[in-house]
């Protein structure tokens, strides 16, 4: 799967993962494979979006190079520890071992304990700005969705919200956005995702939702790091995402 740019200046870097069949210890069945994104900014300072899973390392390093030289990436916002996000960084920082990390303390701490880079680790909260050029993106600490380290990144100028795990699912596609897809099957897969990764956090995912609606941010992608970019169906999902969390049900036979 080649990259492909989500907006102008933003590339979708990251791999599919076709032969995917299970996830987290065999208990999460993923018939349909998954995705590990990972998103190029291209601005004065060059910053990468999230990583790939470790086995892929090198897929992820040649769609960067067909965009940009690896060497002159800036910036990395790190916005979960777990491997399926992390684990191509060491493949990555040998090629830039200067560009600097922003991510959250939890997630510098996780960094430290399994890498042992000795990397730029910059620690950032909700509110922290980062300009990087004719854009800023801006910081959303989400812990426990769906771990202590979580948070979520995002971009005014292209009106991305580049979401961690939330919103995703592990759905192999060769369509980037939801339009692309089958409608039955991506509304399944969330589903899936979310019984299997985030229910047992909804009253947090609940007080997420309501504190980004405050503070009006205008959402023009959701930009997962599993599956689909939501371009068409952002209000649905939130509204599936609202329901659930209040285990609001619907009658039927």
């Amino acid at each position: 799967m080649k990259t492909c740019e989500i907006k102008k200046g933003v590339w979708w870097v990251g791999v599919i993962d076709w032969k995917m069949k299970s996830f987290h210890g065999k208990t999460y069945t993923t018939r349909r494979g998954t995705t590990y994104n990972a998103y190029l900014i291209i601005d004065d300072k060059i910053t990468l979006i999230d990583a790939v899973y470790g086995p892929f390392a090198g897929e992820m390093i040649d769609k960067i190079r067909a965009i940009v030289p690896p060497e002159k990436i800036d910036y990395i916002v790190a916005n979960h520890l777990e491997t399926d996000h992390s684990g191509a960084l060491p493949n990555l920082m040998k090629l830039c071992p200067r560009s600097r990390i922003f991510c959250t303390a939890k997630c510098k701490e996780g960094l430290d304990k399994n890498y042992h880079g000795n990397w730029d680790i910059q620690v950032v909260k909700t509110g922290d700005k980062l300009k990087i050029g004719k854009r800023t993106l801006s910081f959303i600490e989400a812990a426990m969705i769906h771990w202590p380290d979580s948070m979520f990144t995002y971009c005014a100028e292209d009106e991305i919200l580049f979401s961690n795990d939330a919103f995703g699912q592990h759905y192999a596609t060769e369509g980037r956005f939801d339009d692309e897809v089958d409608a039955a099957e991506l509304t399944e897969e969330t589903l899936k995702y979310y019984a299997n990764i985030l229910w047992p956090f909804a009253s947090i995912i609940l007080r997420k939702i309501e504190e980004i609606q405050k503070m009006g941010l205008p959402i023009k992608l959701i930009a997962t790091s599993h599956g689909i970019i939501w371009r068409r169906g952002i209000k649905e999902v939130i509204g599936l995402y609202t329901g659930w969390s209040k285990n609001e049900t619907k009658k039927k036979v």
